[in-house]
């Protein structure tokens, strides 16, 4: 038997990729577990070595340089006969466990999966990527749990063990903000923070049983195929929704826009109201009376006017002088309940009701009960009106 003079780990392989590795005697890899009692045993920084032996994790080594005898043994020892002298061999594997913090695991969804947006009601195909950080915290449960009779385990063959369960939790983490917290899809990546905070909770004690610590969780993204139809359509649907918000009107008068607009190219070419007349003839009165109004919404109101008492010219609401004789014109009398234009001889407002009680005899402009001074021209009112003039 050849004499393993010194066990380490494999400088070959990568430490951040390589989780665990069992030790072979690169000389004679059929008798890589049998060891001598005096055999050197290297241990790097962030790594552990552990004797495993009978499906046993037994005497656990940290970083160092050791001679492998029954002093440093005490658990070996208590399973195997071994002498306190001489080189005599026993039946052992050495395992290399990395304890480096591996910080860029990646994990995302393998299919969308469907769920109704609760906000617009859509069913939507929901996909989600990530990555977060592990770090072995107890070698023996990671060796007895993991690796079995494995020879080793790097990052990729421990994903796959916790895919299942990391899509499982994701999927219903996602599926909580998005039914019972009626966040819409489109809304959810400004929860991303919270969700992954969340998510680390929830996996953190589903490792720990496998001896596997959880120091961070992110989900960087949670989003919808672009290819999808029915995402295709929402995203057109939020489009014309935000147009209409910028251009001041609903879909209700859109949609009455489009049906003009059709009506009017089959009419020739007509104007927006002729083809509103065509559409209340041929379709029906409501058409034609909602594109009649809109016409005329679209024509610029013609400026009020008043007529001059002294001569009957005709100007405009707000001028203070007649253009044809020159004569003052009297303000403008108002209700001074709702502000209704009120015409000579008013005792009440036909809009209100309210009682006028009192007029101005400079102005004319129709005070409130009990005033003393004109609210238009400042003029006194004199005693209170009469009864009659109630």
């Amino acid at each position: 038997m050849a004499m393993i003079q010194v066990v380490s780990f494999d400088s070959g392989l990568d430490p951040h990729e390589v989780l665990a590795w069992r030790y072979r005697d690169p000389e004679n890899p059929g008798k890589g577990d049998e060891l001598g009692t005096w055999t050197q045993l290297v241990v790097d920084e962030s790594q552990e070595a552990v004797l495993y032996r009978n499906g046993q994790a037994l005497d656990l080594f940290g970083p160092g340089r050791y001679t492998l005898s029954t002093a440093n043994m005490p658990l070996l020892s208590k399973v195997v006969n071994l002498p306190f002298g001489g080189e005599s061999p026993f039946k052992a594997w050495v395992w290399f466990v990395n304890r480096v913090h591996s910080l860029d695991v990646k994990w995302g969804t393998v299919s969308p999966i469907q769920l109704q947006d609760p906000k617009y009601g859509v069913l939507l195909p929901v996909r989600s990527y990530g990555q977060f950080g592990i770090r072995i915290g107890d070698s023996r449960k990671f060796l007895v749990k993991l690796v079995g009779a494995a020879s080793r385990l790097d990052r990729e063959t421990l994903l796959k063990h916790f895919r299942g369960l990391l899509l499982t939790r994701i999927h219903d983490l996602i599926s909580t903000y998005l039914i019972h917290k009626k966040i819409s899809v489109v809304e959810v990546n400004a929860w991303l923070d919270e969700i992954s905070g969340e998510m680390r909770d929830r996996v953190a004690p589903l490792f720990r049983e496998y001896g596997v610590e959880v120091l961070n969780f992110f989900v960087n993204s949670i989003n919808v195929p672009e290819e999808d139809p029915a995402v295709a359509e929402l995203k057109k649907t939020l489009t014309e929704r935000a147009k209409m918000e910028v251009l001041g009107y609903s879909y209700q008068q859109m949609r009455s826009f489009d049906a003009l607009e059709k009506a009017a190219s089959n009419e020739g070419g007509g104007s927006l109201i002729n083809a509103g007349l065509g559409l209340g003839v041929g379709v029906g009165g409501a058409f034609g009376r909602l594109a009649e109004q809109m016409g005329q919404n679209l024509t610029p109101a013609a400026p009020s006017s008043r007529t001059c008492g002294k001569c009957g010219t005709s100007v405009s609401e707000g001028a203070r002088f007649c253009s044809g004789c020159g004569a003052p014109m009297p303000g403008r009398t108002v209700c001074p309940g709702c502000g209704a234009a009120l015409s000579g001889g008013m005792k009440f407002c036909p809009e209100c009701g309210m009682a006028l009680s009192s007029r101005c005899p400079s102005c004319g402009k129709a005070a409130s009960p009990g005033a003393r001074f004109c609210p238009e021209c400042g003029a006194g009112l004199g005693v209170k009106n009469s009864p009659e003039d109630r």
